[in-house]
């Protein structure tokens, strides 16, 4: 691939300046090979040269060339200068998603081993296997390869994939992942509500090594889980909180805890080996409940430590309150109440529902662990929430600390909607 003069972006003013980052000059059809080229509307490649990897359709100008769903196309500004590498995709609403900013770099297979190699070798630098033997290996645009989710739990991989791009290199993908980590198996998971989004149905099943056998036990800060890839949330376990689970452990002895939407018990157990008196679990679904009860036993808990309560979370805390129930430390840890930021209205009464039933329950001096996940609110929208929350239920709080997602799902700085778990931890006064 020939190389180019650096283009100079605009100033607000017009000028041209220089930002330091790499890129390309002008471009010609010949000098992107066999891509086409996406030519973005007067204006609009501003976002692209801060490195924002997604461009939404209205600001596409025009195709030219053929693409189909997934392909490959040279992103160029109006005025011809080459912006990056992207995945294309004529049914979404996000247009494009940035493969490489680099016009050297173009994404073909030696490229994205290249890539998913080096996603690997982070997690290898900052997370020890004494720690855990599951995490995330990929972090979709946070790791530069957007739609890629890869989890890896024990020997068994989870492949999520959740846009066009990803979804057409699967086979690449496959073949890069096991050459690279020796896995036994790899179990694809592309069920998340996304991928209707991105014009593709929903797709699950065994692509490298055979179906996993059951229920698969990983490790984590001492305790042990059973994990089930295939049918279980999000590709089984939520990863994402394992820091959160060690600190939340910390706080948890000779405490009465509440948990609610508890899922498969991974704050209930963390809080008993922590020292907690009792747990209350709570969740919506009988299946998370009773794996949650199995992974009490695989750690040999006494049972008599932990409450199991099928029940919609909302109601369950009204329930509590009329019971003149109280706890010494809630964890609260919904799933994603709003997927995009349209979505916030309507999330953050949720979130100030359950925080205020919450925080009816809690006695004084007591902890509230509470949690977002949802991408859509950010973590001053969910500040403000939480903190309105406290204001109707007639208490006052002390803010101890943040929570955010382990390191294994970074956030990168230019890319703010990666940044989706963030959490309170506060002390009723």
């Amino acid at each position: 691939m020939m190389s180019f003069p650096r283009r100079e972006p605009r100033h607000r003013s017009g000028a041209r300046r220089r930002v330091g980052r790499p890129g390309g000059g002008l471009i010609l059809p010949a000098q992107t090979g066999s891509a086409p080229r996406l030519v973005l509307k007067p204006g609009r490649e501003h976002s692209v040269e801060r490195r924002h990897p997604w461009v939404f359709s209205g600001a596409v100008a025009a195709l030219a060339g053929e693409a189909a769903p997934g392909g490959t196309v040279a992103l160029q500004s109006a005025d011809g200068y080459f912006l990056g590498w992207a995945a294309y995709n004529p049914h979404s609403q996000i247009r494009a998603r940035v493969w490489s900013f680099e016009q050297s770099e173009f994404p073909d297979d030696l490229w994205l081993r290249e890539r998913i190699a080096r996603a690997i070798e982070r997690r290898r630098q900052s997370i020890s296997i004494d720690v855990t033997d599951a995490m995330r290996l990929v972090h979709a645009e946070s790791d530069g390869l957007p739609g890629l989710i890869v989890d890896c739990y024990a020997d068994t991989l989870v492949l999520q994939l959740s846009t066009a791009g990803a979804d057409k290199r699967r086979a690449a993908i496959v073949n890069v992942l096991a050459d690279l980590t020796g896995c036994a198996r790899i179990f694809e998971r592309s069920d998340a509500d996304t991928r209707a989004l991105e014009g593709l149905p929903e797709r699950t099943g065994a692509l490298f090594g055979g179906a996993p056998p059951g229920e698969i036990e990983i490790r984590e800060h001492g305790l042990r889980f059973a994990v089930d890839v295939v049918g279980g949330q999000k590709t089984g376990f939520y990863l994402d909180q394992r820091n959160n689970r060690a600190r939340v452990q910390a706080l948890a002895s000779d405490r009465e805890v509440l948990n609610c939407f508890s899922f498969t018990g991974a704050f209930s157990i963390a809080c008993v080996a922590g020292g907690a008196q009792s747990v209350l679990s709570i969740d919506s679904s009988a299946a998370a409940l009773e794996q949650a009860r199995r992974n009490a036993s695989l750690n040999r808990m006494d049972p008599a430590r932990f409450e199991w309560m099928q029940a919609d979370a909302f109601q369950a805390l009204r329930t509590l309150r009329d019971q003149a129930r109280e706890f010494d430390l809630i964890v609260l840890d919904p799933p994603k109440f709003a997927p995009t930021a349209k979505h916030a209205p309507a999330a953050a009464r949720g979130y100030k529902d359950i925080n205020m039933g919450a925080m009816r329950l809690l006695r004084r001096g007591g902890l509230l662990a509470t949690f977002s996940c949802s991408s859509g609110v950010s973590e001053d929208l969910f500040h403000k929430i939480v903190a309105g929350a406290a204001a109707d239920a007639g208490m006052s709080a002390t803010l101890l600390d943040w929570f955010h997602a382990a390191p294994d799902h970074p956030s990168l700085l230019e890319f703010p909607e990666g940044d989706y778990l963030k959490g309170l931890l506060l002390r009723r006064q």
